[in-house]
């Protein structure tokens, strides 16, 4: 239980999905490690059609420089962003030792 602005809440307040470190690994691919702990494979290939903002990341010079800025990964001094959940929400599992884990 906690209380936030005089109200009380019965959960613990839910932590915020941050990205921690993110590394390009191949055209348009990238690991991400969560502040679960977790690393995720994220494949925007599968995002440019779903977001069009994502389009100028279609150039690869463009899409390797990134900056993680308060957790949110970003491109193009900010004017590209993504948030946290969606990433997580549209990568997939990757196991420790480097193997895409299948559903």
């Amino acid at each position: 239980m906690f209380e936030m602005s005089g109200i009380l809440y019965a959960d613990e307040p839910a932590r915020e999905l941050e990205v921690r470190s993110a590394r390009v690994t191949d055209d348009h691919i990238m690991l991400v490690t969560f502040s679960t702990g977790e690393t995720r494979l994220c494949d925007f290939t599968e995002m440019y059609d779903d977001v069009p903002a994502f389009a100028p990341l279609r150039d690869e010079k463009t899409f390797e420089d990134f900056r993680i800025d308060r957790g949110i990964l970003t491109w193009c001094g900010g004017d590209i962003d993504i948030a946290p959940a969606y990433l997580y929400e549209h990568s997939y599992e990757y196991a420790a030792h480097g193997e895409l884990v299948s559903a």
